[in-house]
């Protein structure tokens, strides 16, 4: 069985646990130390449970808290080269470098990397697979490309960024630098986006459907939810949208 759960998703902090077997991953950590032992024994994962970190690019909202917690449990980072020279703090337990074009094996899970447009050093997205389930993950990408549209086919559930709305983007208080920057190819992804991409996916076996990392400035649930039914063609109450404060629950795969 594959399971998965959010910590929190959100420009204060990103979190995702994908489980399979005796195998528990962490794909990101944007939280302090404590603020992620608590979000990690509010799902019931004490933080020693935990077999790997994960990290798909620098970004504080998704790396700071990670050099942290891989001394605190001696947990092993994996990492592209350029995201690990990017970084900060980078003192990990153990150090594994990802080829984001070369699947691997960490214990029970299958993970196949794949590149990102993002305004990063080397940033990447993941599918995890227990070898007869697979969970797409799509977060802080700017735009799509054909080889992400490949690897996010049939997949049994996909997290999918819905960052912002255009027009609250437009009309709100950000600086235009910052618009420019969020809405760019190496941005983030709008909710327009998200169903675009949906469109071009063959869905026919997705059990999970979860909206990421919205904005809490830029968008509001209603039109994420909206954007995702329209891709997906669906009813919203099939669809989660995980927020900052609460994450969401673990979702099973069977």
């Amino acid at each position: 069985m594959l399971r998965f759960a959010s910590l929190g998703s959100g420009s204060k902090g990103n979190g995702t646990l994908i489980e399979s077997g005796n195998t528990r991953i962490l794909l990101d950590c944007g939280f302090s130390l404590g603020e992620t032992e608590l979000r990690l024994h509010r799902l019931g994962c004490p933080p020693q449970s935990l077999t790997a970190i994960l990290v798909t690019h620098e970004h504080g909202d998704h790396a700071s808290g990670v050099g942290r917690l891989s001394r605190r449990y001696n947990l092993p980072v994996w990492l592209t080269v350029g995201t690990y020279h990017a970084m900060r703090d980078t003192r990990f337990a153990q150090t594994h470098y990802i080829n984001v074009h070369q699947e691997l094996a960490i214990n029970d899970l299958h993970v196949a990397p794949f590149p990102v447009p993002h305004d990063a050093r080397e940033p990447c997205q993941f599918v995890f697979s227990d070898g007869a389930r697979r969970l797409g993950i799509l977060t802080d990408t700017g735009s799509y490309t054909p080889l992400i549209v490949q690897m996010l086919q049939r997949l049994d559930a996909l997290m999918l960024e819905c960052n912002y709305d255009a027009q609250m983007l437009a009309d709100g208080p950000y600086p235009p630098s910052l618009k420019s920057r969020v809405a760019g190819r190496y941005g983030h992804f709008d909710n327009r986006q998200s169903s675009e991409l949906l469109r071009q996916l063959d869905l026919s076996g997705l059990q999970h459907l979860i909206g990421m990392h919205l904005s809490e400035n830029n968008n509001l649930p209603a039109y994420a939810h909206k954007a995702l039914c329209a891709g997906a063609d669906c009813e919203q109450n099939w669809i989660q949208l995980a927020d900052q404060q609460d994450g969401i629950g673990w979702c099973e795969l069977c």
